[in-house]
Protein backbone atom coordinates (compact mmCIF):
# COMPACT_ATOMS: atom_id res chain seq x y z
CA UNK A 1 0.00 0.00 0.00
CA UNK A 2 3.07 2.49 0.94
CA UNK A 3 4.46 1.72 -1.96
CA UNK A 4 1.04 1.90 -4.37
CA UNK A 5 0.69 6.16 -2.88
CA UNK A 6 4.20 6.52 -3.12
CA UNK A 7 4.20 5.91 -7.10
CA UNK A 8 0.78 7.81 -6.91
CA UNK A 9 2.64 10.85 -5.40
CA UNK A 10 5.41 10.73 -8.34
CA UNK A 11 2.93 10.78 -10.95
CA UNK A 12 0.23 13.14 -10.33
CA UNK A 13 2.38 16.25 -10.37
CA UNK A 14 2.93 14.91 -14.49
CA UNK A 15 -1.79 14.75 -14.58
CA UNK A 16 -1.10 17.59 -17.70
CA UNK A 17 1.75 15.32 -19.71
CA UNK A 18 -1.21 12.94 -20.97
CA UNK A 19 -2.98 16.15 -22.21
CA UNK A 20 -2.24 15.36 -26.26
CA UNK A 21 -2.98 11.46 -25.82
CA UNK A 22 0.65 10.09 -27.33
CA UNK A 23 -0.84 6.83 -26.30
CA UNK A 24 -4.33 4.98 -25.97
CA UNK A 25 -5.86 2.19 -25.65
CA UNK A 26 -9.55 1.63 -26.91
CA UNK A 27 -10.87 -0.40 -24.89
CA UNK A 28 -14.08 -2.61 -25.68
CA UNK A 29 -16.04 -4.32 -22.72
CA UNK A 30 -18.35 -6.83 -22.70
CA UNK A 31 -20.88 -6.40 -20.12
CA UNK A 32 -22.98 -9.13 -17.68
CA UNK A 33 -26.60 -8.71 -19.34
CA UNK A 34 -28.48 -5.65 -17.40
CA UNK A 35 -25.46 -4.20 -15.79
CA UNK A 36 -24.72 -1.37 -17.94
CA UNK A 37 -26.00 1.32 -15.73
CA UNK A 38 -24.58 0.37 -12.78
CA UNK A 39 -21.12 -0.10 -14.52
CA UNK A 40 -21.50 3.43 -15.98
CA UNK A 41 -22.70 4.69 -12.44
CA UNK A 42 -19.16 3.30 -10.77
CA UNK A 43 -17.00 4.19 -13.85
CA UNK A 44 -17.97 8.12 -13.70
CA UNK A 45 -17.92 8.29 -10.28
CA UNK A 46 -14.97 6.16 -9.15
CA UNK A 47 -12.72 5.54 -11.96
CA UNK A 48 -12.18 9.10 -13.85
CA UNK A 49 -10.72 11.46 -11.64
CA UNK A 50 -9.02 8.47 -9.92
CA UNK A 51 -7.07 8.05 -13.02
CA UNK A 52 -6.35 11.08 -14.42
CA UNK A 53 -4.91 12.10 -10.34
CA UNK A 54 -2.19 9.82 -11.65
CA UNK A 55 -1.47 11.64 -14.75
CA UNK A 56 -3.86 9.46 -17.24
CA UNK A 57 -6.28 10.76 -19.50
CA UNK A 58 -9.60 9.38 -19.45
CA UNK A 59 -10.31 10.90 -23.44
CA UNK A 60 -13.83 9.69 -23.32
CA UNK A 61 -16.41 6.72 -21.59
CA UNK A 62 -19.37 5.29 -23.85
CA UNK A 63 -22.70 3.26 -23.70
CA UNK A 64 -23.02 1.26 -27.30
CA UNK A 65 -25.94 3.14 -29.10
CA UNK A 66 -26.75 -0.19 -30.51
CA UNK A 67 -25.65 -3.02 -28.54
CA UNK A 68 -26.98 -2.89 -24.46
CA UNK A 69 -24.34 -4.88 -23.46
CA UNK A 70 -21.18 -2.64 -24.77
CA UNK A 71 -19.12 -0.47 -22.77
CA UNK A 72 -16.41 0.83 -24.20
CA UNK A 73 -13.51 3.74 -23.54
CA UNK A 74 -10.41 5.83 -24.32
CA UNK A 75 -7.48 6.02 -21.76
CA UNK A 76 -4.24 8.61 -23.19
CA UNK A 77 -0.88 8.40 -22.07
CA UNK A 78 2.13 10.98 -22.48
CA UNK A 79 4.25 7.86 -23.35
CA UNK A 80 4.59 3.93 -22.58
CA UNK A 81 6.78 4.73 -19.52
CA UNK A 82 3.74 6.93 -18.01
CA UNK A 83 1.53 3.86 -18.85
CA UNK A 84 3.45 1.68 -16.85
CA UNK A 85 3.68 3.63 -14.36
CA UNK A 86 0.05 5.00 -13.76
CA UNK A 87 -1.17 1.52 -14.14
CA UNK A 88 0.83 -0.19 -11.43
CA UNK A 89 -0.43 3.15 -9.46
CA UNK A 90 -4.14 2.70 -10.04
CA UNK A 91 -4.74 -1.24 -9.93
CA UNK A 92 -2.44 -1.64 -6.84
CA UNK A 93 -3.75 1.39 -5.80
CA UNK A 94 -6.70 2.23 -3.11
CA UNK A 95 -9.59 2.97 -5.44
CA UNK A 96 -9.49 0.12 -7.52
CA UNK A 97 -9.03 -2.18 -4.42
CA UNK A 98 -11.73 -0.78 -3.14
CA UNK A 99 -13.88 -1.04 -5.83
CA UNK A 100 -12.81 -3.80 -7.58
CA UNK A 101 -15.10 -6.26 -6.00
CA UNK A 102 -17.76 -4.34 -7.42
CA UNK A 103 -16.42 -4.09 -11.00
CA UNK A 104 -15.05 -7.34 -11.88
CA UNK A 105 -18.51 -9.45 -12.00
CA UNK A 106 -20.22 -6.56 -14.38
CA UNK A 107 -17.22 -7.54 -16.82
CA UNK A 108 -18.20 -10.43 -19.24
CA UNK A 109 -14.98 -9.72 -21.33
CA UNK A 110 -12.47 -7.13 -20.54
CA UNK A 111 -9.53 -7.84 -22.93
CA UNK A 112 -10.47 -6.35 -26.48
CA UNK A 113 -8.04 -3.64 -26.15
CA UNK A 114 -6.52 -1.70 -28.59
CA UNK A 115 -2.99 0.10 -27.89
CA UNK A 116 -2.47 3.13 -30.19
CA UNK A 117 -0.46 5.92 -31.24
CA UNK A 118 -1.42 8.95 -33.15
CA UNK A 119 -1.12 8.11 -36.84
CA UNK A 120 0.95 11.44 -37.83
CA UNK A 121 1.67 14.85 -35.84
CA UNK A 122 -1.74 16.52 -34.78
CA UNK A 123 -3.68 13.52 -35.48
CA UNK A 124 -3.77 12.38 -31.50
CA UNK A 125 -7.05 14.17 -29.77
CA UNK A 126 -5.97 17.36 -28.94
CA UNK A 127 -6.06 18.86 -25.32
CA UNK A 128 -8.60 17.77 -23.21
CA UNK A 129 -11.72 19.82 -23.01
CA UNK A 130 -13.00 21.09 -19.67
CA UNK A 131 -15.15 17.73 -18.85
CA UNK A 132 -19.20 19.15 -17.81
CA UNK A 133 -20.39 16.60 -15.77
CA UNK A 134 -23.67 15.28 -16.27
CA UNK A 135 -24.33 17.24 -19.50
CA UNK A 136 -25.95 14.98 -21.74
CA UNK A 137 -25.89 14.85 -25.75
CA UNK A 138 -23.02 14.77 -28.45
CA UNK A 139 -22.36 11.64 -30.24
CA UNK A 140 -19.05 9.99 -30.90
CA UNK A 141 -18.50 7.07 -34.03
CA UNK A 142 -15.09 5.46 -33.83
CA UNK A 143 -14.28 3.36 -37.07
CA UNK A 144 -11.42 0.38 -37.10
CA UNK A 145 -10.61 0.15 -40.87
CA UNK A 146 -8.75 -3.63 -41.54
CA UNK A 147 -6.12 -3.08 -44.00
CA UNK A 148 -3.83 -5.35 -46.43
CA UNK A 149 -1.34 -3.80 -45.56
CA UNK A 150 0.14 -2.05 -42.02
CA UNK A 151 -1.14 1.64 -42.33
CA UNK A 152 2.48 3.07 -42.27
CA UNK A 153 2.65 1.30 -45.70
CA UNK A 154 0.50 4.54 -47.52
CA UNK A 155 -2.34 4.16 -45.97
CA UNK A 156 -1.71 6.50 -43.05
CA UNK A 157 -0.97 9.10 -45.34
CA UNK A 158 -3.77 8.46 -48.31
CA UNK A 159 -6.32 9.46 -45.12
CA UNK A 160 -4.56 12.49 -44.07
CA UNK A 161 -4.22 13.59 -47.26
CA UNK A 162 -7.02 12.60 -49.38
CA UNK A 163 -9.58 11.24 -47.12
CA UNK A 164 -9.80 13.59 -43.68
CA UNK A 165 -9.98 16.10 -45.95
CA UNK A 166 -13.05 15.01 -48.16
CA UNK A 167 -14.62 13.99 -44.69
CA UNK A 168 -14.50 17.37 -43.17
CA UNK A 169 -15.28 19.30 -46.25
CA UNK A 170 -18.70 17.68 -45.89
CA UNK A 171 -18.92 18.60 -42.50
CA UNK A 172 -17.51 15.32 -40.64
CA UNK A 173 -15.87 16.19 -37.85
CA UNK A 174 -12.78 14.24 -37.45
CA UNK A 175 -11.57 14.35 -33.74
CA UNK A 176 -8.58 11.61 -34.04
CA UNK A 177 -6.73 9.05 -36.23
CA UNK A 178 -4.75 6.59 -34.76
CA UNK A 179 -2.55 3.62 -35.70
CA UNK A 180 -1.38 0.42 -33.91
CA UNK A 181 1.44 1.40 -31.52
CA UNK A 182 3.93 -1.44 -32.14
CA UNK A 183 5.47 -1.50 -28.84
CA UNK A 184 4.83 -4.42 -26.80
CA UNK A 185 2.49 -4.22 -23.76
CA UNK A 186 4.57 -3.16 -20.56
CA UNK A 187 1.30 -3.76 -18.14
CA UNK A 188 0.74 -7.25 -19.26
CA UNK A 189 -2.03 -7.58 -16.30
CA UNK A 190 -4.16 -6.25 -18.99
CA UNK A 191 -3.71 -7.93 -22.44
CA UNK A 192 -3.89 -5.81 -25.80
CA UNK A 193 -5.02 -6.91 -29.17
CA UNK A 194 -1.30 -7.71 -31.38
CA UNK A 195 -3.72 -6.41 -34.51
CA UNK A 196 -1.19 -4.07 -36.22
CA UNK A 197 -3.20 -3.76 -40.23
CA UNK A 198 -5.61 -1.11 -38.98
CA UNK A 199 -6.16 2.52 -38.65
CA UNK A 200 -9.19 3.89 -36.02
CA UNK A 201 -10.63 7.22 -36.98
CA UNK A 202 -13.07 8.73 -34.84
CA UNK A 203 -15.81 11.35 -35.36
CA UNK A 204 -18.07 13.84 -33.02
CA UNK A 205 -21.32 15.48 -33.66
CA UNK A 206 -24.76 16.67 -32.30
CA UNK A 207 -26.10 13.10 -32.65
CA UNK A 208 -25.80 9.89 -34.65
CA UNK A 209 -28.05 11.25 -37.44
CA UNK A 210 -26.06 14.56 -37.77
CA UNK A 211 -23.33 12.29 -38.02
CA UNK A 212 -24.68 9.54 -40.30
CA UNK A 213 -25.69 12.38 -42.54
CA UNK A 214 -22.46 14.06 -43.12
CA UNK A 215 -21.28 11.09 -43.39
CA UNK A 216 -23.69 10.10 -46.62
CA UNK A 217 -22.52 13.82 -48.04
CA UNK A 218 -19.02 12.68 -47.62
CA UNK A 219 -19.40 9.71 -49.54
CA UNK A 220 -21.36 11.01 -52.37
CA UNK A 221 -19.34 13.97 -53.03
CA UNK A 222 -17.09 14.24 -56.53
CA UNK A 223 -14.49 14.29 -54.19
CA UNK A 224 -14.83 11.21 -52.34
CA UNK A 225 -15.79 9.37 -55.54
CA UNK A 226 -12.64 10.69 -57.73
CA UNK A 227 -10.27 10.48 -55.20
CA UNK A 228 -11.32 8.58 -52.06
CA UNK A 229 -13.85 5.55 -53.12
CA UNK A 230 -11.85 3.23 -55.08
CA UNK A 231 -8.51 3.60 -53.17
CA UNK A 232 -10.32 2.66 -49.64
CA UNK A 233 -11.81 -0.07 -51.49
CA UNK A 234 -8.74 -1.17 -52.37
CA UNK A 235 -6.99 -1.12 -49.17
CA UNK A 236 -9.76 -2.52 -47.14
CA UNK A 237 -8.82 -6.27 -46.31
CA UNK A 238 -12.84 -6.53 -44.82
CA UNK A 239 -15.42 -4.02 -43.97
CA UNK A 240 -14.79 -1.91 -40.88
CA UNK A 241 -16.49 -2.03 -37.55
CA UNK A 242 -17.95 0.94 -36.46
CA UNK A 243 -19.22 2.13 -33.07
CA UNK A 244 -21.98 4.37 -32.49
CA UNK A 245 -21.56 5.71 -29.27
CA UNK A 246 -23.29 7.64 -26.70
CA UNK A 247 -21.16 9.61 -23.47
CA UNK A 248 -21.80 8.97 -20.27
CA UNK A 249 -22.60 11.74 -17.64
CA UNK A 250 -18.88 12.39 -17.12
CA UNK A 251 -17.53 11.83 -20.95
CA UNK A 252 -15.03 14.79 -21.34
CA UNK A 253 -15.22 13.65 -25.18
CA UNK A 254 -19.07 14.38 -26.54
Amino acid sequence: MMMALSVAGAVDARASDASDAQVVELRQYKLVPGARDAFVALFDAKFVDSQEKLGMRIVGQFRDHDNPVRFTWFRGFADMAARETGLNAFYFGPVWQANRDAANPMLGDNDNVLLLKPAAPGLGFGPAAARRDGTAGGAVQVVIEYLWKRPDEGFAAFFAGEMKPALEAAGVEVAAVYVPLGEPNNFPRLPVRDDRKLLVWVVRGDSHAAIDAALVRARASEGWRAQVAAALHDAEERSPQVLRLDPTPRSALR
